[in-house]
């Protein structure tokens, strides 16, 4: 069927030609709503509706937001767990070795034990002195009931030594006593007897002595090169 248009300018539109979307006439349905309480209990439970889909989307939003953050709490985590590996590990490996130098140490005390003790009472030994006997004496075995001895800078207790010698001057015996005293170490320094007896055809002051032994502060010690280069 051909159509022709006597109006210019005016064009008809087709029969169903185009979409044309409009709301709805909600004062046409609230008007159409005879009982108040049945339009109030509506529209709550539209707003009921409403407001748990929103919290649902909160809620939502926030579990993704916290689940995320667990992931990277327990990647830190497990990141973490490997360098607490490691350290505990470092920390054996430095006990084992802190536990070896004291043995270490315990046993070079021990061995040069004699060689300070000679050492330092020939430093203190005045002229015209010499002595008889350098030994641990019988009385330094620890008595029941007698109190622990003071141990030195390594926990060991001090060695007692009984020194026994002559002198043809009694001034230099004092002096012998007070260079022992200024020894680091040495301590507990007793004179036990001094008298006066012949020794070819001479008079002199025989002397016994007792002092403790004790490994001296570090200020003392001096540690030197076993080997040294020689230019």
């Amino acid at each position: 069927m051909i159509e022709i248009n006597l109006l210019p300018g005016k064009k008809k539109k087709a029969p169903g030609a185009g979409f044309k979307l409009s709301m709805p006439d909600f004062r046409g349905i609230i008007a159409q709503v005879k009982d108040p309480w049945l339009a109030a209990a509506v529209i709550g439970s539209g707003l009921l509706i409403a407001f748990v889909v929103f919290t649902l989307a909160i809620q939502a939003t926030r579990v993704g937001s916290l689940q995320s953050r667990y992931d990277e709490v327990l990647i830190e985590k497990r990141r973490f767990d490997v360098v607490i590996a490691k350290k505990r590990q470092a920390e054996k490996i430095r006990d084992s070795l802190s536990n070896e130098i004291n043995i270490i140490r315990g046993i070079d005390a021990d061995r040069y034990t004699w060689p300070h003790i000679l050492d330092q009472v020939t430093k203190a030994l005045p002229p015209y002195t010499w002595l008889t006997r350098i030994a641990t004496p019988a009385a330094a075995q620890a008595q029941p009931g007698a109190p622990p001895a003071p141990t030195d800078s390594l926990g060991n207790q001090p060695v007692l030594v009984g020194i026994e010698g002559r002198t043809v001057d009694i001034q230099a015996y004092t002096t012998f006593l007070r260079q022992l005293a200024n020894s680091p170490w040495f301590t507990d320094v007793q004179a036990l007897q001094s008298n006066t007896v012949v020794e070819a055809d001479r008079p002199v002051t025989a002397f016994s002595v007792t002092v403790r032994y004790r490994v001296a502060d570090s200020v003392y010690l001096r540690t030197v090169p076993l080997v040294q280069s020689v230019r």
